[in-house]
């Protein structure tokens, strides 16, 4: 009867609930405390993890909770599982393990370390003779170990300098299993890896090793003819040079392939590379393959094999940028991609037209879209798989990992604050700059290079007195559902073809021609592409005109692929702000349309290797898709 007398009552709660607008809300709140349940136990277990780790004994290899003592377990657990697919190789986690290790004893030779197989200081055994026997045999073919640049150059026949403790190498590979092994090997000597962009060279190059204060530097073989130009300056920083493989390699660059396979594969000590503290780049990283999953690696991505190679592979999760979906979806239909078992794709950028297509065309499949930064202390996923949206700011959510969305003025590029000085949050529906509280428990680690770089990151007192915030540069919207939705990026970074584009870096590269006086960059929307197109707003230096073949080469010479300005807009001066600044917002909405501006306009043709004039005839083929850029 009390059953009976119940029911109308609960059939009545949602329209009492909508009533009071909190049904949009609390529709969703089994959702939410599942994802925030799941979340929980995830840290739980880290933190247990992380406990075990720390009794274990110093000498072990899973000691310490890293990325090496990792891989070191789950070589233990999983031994014969596959762990890598690379074309026609396989590795297991034991030959994984085994690999790393080696590359491991290399750094640790290149630190000074005599710690030996056994692990203590002037060990020797079998082991240790045969692989002094395979150094030597290295050594008459050739295979000549790096030599030290700077401080205390080694000469011919002189010992290198050792890397420090917690020194940074950094590798600038393609994707192939070799990266792998010297990463997981540079974990496991306590040094830390710094990955850079392939696509670098040149004054990019050089600032990026500068900031990340590397020590070392280990390139692929096929890398080395386009260095060339720049060995001169690398060995002036000091670096030790080393190469990934066999090859022909200049004076004073090593073969550290060949120096690691002359290594015993025995497990190094774990308290090499346990973390001292939070900031420690060796802590735990969430990957494939530290949840032993197999990992289909490719060293290019190719959208008409994508689908073929998972079905090959029985892949059944792939990550993904927002463009590499876009790809996808502008393939021609083929077989593999309805005979597939991919379940889950999981990712960040991925537009809302783009989503609706993709589904509908590989389905049904989850779709697990993400937001963050590799610097932030906030992230937010998708859990629902609700269309277009980057996470949720449910009440339950935000009091686990907390953030705030806050009016931001996009001409003055700062928060708008009350009478009081403080910050305003957003209402539903309005574009709000995300922020999180920097704590304890959700730190700002800060960038590679001086403090400095970070202050423009840290936004204090934005609700009370004392606070501190990150400042993430983004604008996001929440609508009255609590969704979470990308509008724009702030500030002068943009992002295009996967990768993030510093206004300021690119303008000063421009501004090094003598026929250049002043030089705006921003990004433009280009319809049918993620993210934003490079554009630069030219003004000549009189008498000179504009020489686009030198700026080609020029930008082509210094600038990675994804960094180089798809349009040019020549004007007689820039428009600034009444406090003298660029005035990059309003030029980009004023977009690229040579039926709109009277300005001349070009675009790049990365085909020819040219500027060419924007004509109307151009505008409408990129429009339509027929010209790329």
């Amino acid at each position: 009867m009390a059953t009976l007398l119940l029911l109308p009552l609960l059939l009545l709660l949602p329209l009492l609930l909508l009533k009071l607008r909190l049904w949009p809300q609390l529709r969703w709140l089994a959702a939410d405390l599942a994802f925030a349940v799941r979340a929980l136990r995830c840290k739980r277990a880290l933190r247990a993890r992380a406990l075990a780790s720390a009794t274990a004994d110093p000498e072990g290899p899973e000691a310490g909770c890293s990325l090496a003592s990792r891989l070191a377990q789950l070589a233990r657990q999983r031994a014969a599982h596959t762990f890598l697919i690379h074309g026609a190789r396989r590795f297991s986690y034991a030959e994984a393990d085994r690999e790393s290790n080696r590359a491991a004893r290399a750094f640790l030779r290149a630190r000074g370390w005599d710690g030996g197989p056994g692990g203590g200081a002037g060990a020797t055994g079998e082991g240790e003779r045969a692989a002094q026997g395979a150094r030597d045999a290295a050594a008459g073919s050739g295979a000549a170990p790096a030599a030290w640049e700077g401080d205390g150059a080694a000469e011919a026949g002189e010992a290198a300098v050792p890397l420090a403790p917690g020194a940074t190498v950094a590798l600038l590979l393609p994707a192939c299993p070799e990266f792998l092994w010297l990463w997981f090997g540079l974990a496991k000597a306590g040094l830390r890896a710094a990955f850079v962009p392939t696509a670098l060279r040149r004054g990019p190059l050089l600032h990026c090793l500068r900031s990340c204060g590397a020590r070392a530097l280990v390139l692929a073989p096929e890398f080395l003819e386009s260095l060339e130009p720049d060995l001169l300056a690398l060995r002036a920083m000091g670096l030790c040079l080393w190469a990934a493989g066999p090859t022909t390699h200049p004076a004073g660059i090593g073969d550290l392939l060949a120096e690691a396979s002359a290594e015993v594969d025995g497990p190094v000590p774990g308290y090499l590379s346990a973390p001292q503290s939070i900031m420690d780049t060796c802590l735990y990283i969430f990957t494939s393959g530290t949840t032993g999953a197999t990992v289909v690696l490719k060293s290019k991505f190719s959208a008409g094999q994508f689908w073929e190679d998972c079905q090959q592979h029985g892949v059944t999760v792939f990550q993904y940028i927002g463009e590499l979906c876009r790809y996808l979806v502008n393939q021609p239909p083929n077989k593999a991609e309805r005979g597939h078992k991919v379940r889950l794709a999981v990712g960040s950028g991925l537009r809302p037209d783009t989503w609706e297509r993709f589904m509908r065309r590989f389905g049904p499949l989850q779709v697990l879209e993400t937001y963050g930064l590799t610097e932030g202390n906030v992230a937010t996923f998708n859990y629902t798989g609700r269309p277009g949206a980057v996470g949720r700011a449910s009440w339950l959510y935000k009091h686990v990992f907390p953030f705030s969305l806050i009016r931001y003025d996009v001409t003055t590029g700062e928060p708008i604050r009350d009478t009081r000085g403080h910050c305003v949050a957003t209402p539903p529906g309005e574009p709000g700059l995300l922020v999180a509280p920097v704590s304890q428990q959700s730190p700002f680690l800060g960038y590679a290079g001086g403090p400095e770089l970070a202050l423009g990151k840290l936004l204090k007192d934005v609700f009370r007195p004392g606070d501190v915030f990150f400042n993430t540069g983004d604008l996001l919207v929440c609508d009255d559902q609590g969704f979470l939705r990308f509008h724009d990026r702030t500030g002068d970074t943009f992002r295009w073809k996967g990768e993030n584009v510093a206004t300021t870096e690119v303008a000063g590269t421009l501004e090094a021609l003598d026929f250049l006086q002043e030089v705006n960059v921003y990004g433009v929307t280009v319809p049918g592409h993620e993210g934003r197109a490079g554009m630069a707003a030219l003004v000549l230096r009189p008498p000179h005109s504009l020489d686009l073949m030198q700026l080609y080469a020029h930008v082509s010479e210094n600038l990675p692929p994804y960094a180089r300005p798809r349009f040019l807009r020549l004007q007689e001066s820039l428009a600034t702000t009444e406090t003298f600044k660029q005035q990059k917002v309003r030029m980009a909405k004023e977009g690229f349309d040579p039926s709109v501006l009277s300005d001349p306009l070009y675009i790049l043709d990365p085909a020819g290797g040219a500027y060419l004039p924007l004509t109307p005839a151009r505008y409408n083929a990129l429009l339509a898709g027929d010209l790329r850029i």
